[in-house]
């Protein structure tokens, strides 16, 4: 690739970071490891990674709370390792400000694939439109924000006004799993968070008017929350 994105892994795990280094730079990138939180916060700091791969394990800070410092000065996308079945933990860390979850035992696609959508997502954010002229694309979906109006191919798509901001939010994050606290507070207020029905009800109904069109899918994540992806970016 011309342009060599850095990867920093963060594991204690040595035949992890091994096997992680080895297939990322036989794809082209560069790679840098950290076996400890303060040495993952240093070499972020120093080197100044395109992407972290952060397990949550870590022997000495916990890997939420170096996800949490990293994010006080940093939009560096975050990738977490979580163990098999730990919701709870992939929850936390995508509101702690984590992009992305892969959960271990992972393959290296599942992984690589996730990579890529997340370096993709941050280069949307950085290079994308201004909140003021904004249309958000995702494939031949276009989430017109001053009209308000939703398009696909070019048609319009009537939306109601919480299923257009709950389709604006993922547009805008397309790709990054949003968690249910995170779609209810921005689309519903801060005094939600726990009225994961509503989202049911909401994805399904625009699920229901985006079906047979050229448009990227709505996808649940069990028991963690939604996110926005095309037909390629899905495992």
């Amino acid at each position: 690739m011309g342009d060599r994105k850095r990867i920093l892994v963060v594991d204690d795990e040595h035949a992890i970071v091994r096997a992680l280094t080895a297939a990322l730079e036989a794809r082209g990138y560069d790679v840098i490891s950290a076996r400890t939180g303060a040495e993952a916060l240093d070499r972020t700091a120093a080197r100044g990674p395109d992407l972290i791969v952060l397990d949550l394990g870590l022997p000495d800070i916990d890997g939420l709370e170096v996800c949490e410092r990293i994010r006080l000065w940093s939009d560096v996308p975050i990738i977490v390792l979580t163990a098999e079945g730990a919701d709870d933990a992939k929850v936390t860390a995508l509101d702690a400000g984590a992009d992305d979850y892969v959960t271990k035992p992972f393959s290296m696609p599942e992984l690589q694939a996730r990579l890529r959508v997340a370096l993709r997502h941050h280069e949307r954010s950085r290079f994308g439109p201004t909140l003021d002229e904004a249309v958000l694309r995702v494939g031949e979906l276009e989430v017109d924000l001053p009209q308000h109006e939703v398009r696909v191919a070019g048609a319009r798509i009537e939306m109601t006004p919480k299923e257009f901001g709950f389709l604006a939010l993922l547009a805008r994050h397309a790709g990054r799993v949003l968690t249910h606290r995170m779609i209810l507070q921005e689309v519903w207020g801060d005094g939600y968070g726990t009225e994961t029905q509503y989202l049911r009800v909401y994805a399904s109904q625009i699920r229901k008017k985006l079906a047979g069109r050229p448009a990227p899918d709505l996808v649940t994540e069990p028991g963690i929350g939604y996110r926005l992806v095309q037909p390629e970016d899905d495992d």
